[in-house]
């Protein structure tokens, strides 16, 4: 059975104080029945005291050092005691032209460096509308399989977000939210049928704490990665009951 996992992604938020009230305050959870990950900006990782929960990075460069102002490597992250990483955000991918391989060689970083990669997936409107989803979402999906094995697979998250959905307020519905995770499902099945069957499938797109539910009651959504609503510690312990 697929435990859920429930993501915050604060992007570019936050402060000390958010981080003291996140470290005191997220409680109430069952972490027997729910992983929580907070991913912070990078400069705030060593701030968290004995947080109820896992960090993770929101990027790792898939170079191990040198001359790259700017970038944070695995075992940065690590250090600060990371377990997950956010890798390929489609806000990474636009606006740092992180392209499929790029994310796929990222992936294999987190994983060779004893990490859990979040790799996010998803399309634009124009995609969705032009009849291209599958088509989209098969090639992101390639890019994995073709640079990891089926067992490095396995130690991976995938994250759907359809970019129209993030951060606008408009969520796909559960109808739609399923219909994709279904087929990156499938798609992965066609690697390894047990990797796809096993693998945690988190949906990414304005989720909230009154949508989050109906959300992760579909059959192949295994939880969230939470943008907007991963900033106020109410709504985001509520989001992580519901997926428990």
């Amino acid at each position: 059975m697929r435990k859920p996992i429930v993501a915050g992604n604060w992007k570019m938020n936050g402060n000390r104080s958010l981080v003291s009230e996140f470290s005191s305050l997220m409680h109430g959870v069952d972490a027997d029945a729910v992983d929580v990950i907070i991913c912070p900006p990078a400069c705030f990782l060593g701030s968290f005291v004995a947080p109820d929960f896992a960090l993770g990075g929101q990027t790792l460069s898939e170079l191990d050092n040198g001359a790259h102002t700017g970038d944070i490597s695995a075992e940065m992250l690590k250090e600060f005691g990371c377990r997950y990483v956010i890798v390929g955000h489609s806000e990474r991918r636009e606006d740092h032209c992180e392209s499929n391989a790029l994310v796929a060689a990222k992936a294999l970083k987190a994983i060779e460096s004893g990490l859990v990669p979040i790799i996010c997936v998803g399309e634009s409107l124009a995609t969705r509308e032009a009849g291209e989803l599958e088509g989209f979402l098969a090639a992101q999906l390639d890019a994995l399989t073709v640079s990891l094995t089926a067992e490095q697979l396995s130690k991976t998250v995938i994250a759907y977000e359809p970019i129209w959905a993030i951060g606008t307020g408009v969520t796909a519905s559960p109808e739609q939210a399923q219909d994709a995770h279904a087929f990156i499902r499938g798609h992965l099945a066609k690697f390894d049928a047990n990797v796809a069957a096993n693998i945690q499938i988190l949906y990414g797109g304005s989720v909230k704490a009154d949508n989050a539910e109906e959300l992760f009651a579909q059959a192949d959504i295994d939880g969230g990665l939470i943008g907007g609503a991963s900033l106020k510690v109410d709504d985001f312990r509520k989001i992580c009951q519901a997926a428990g």
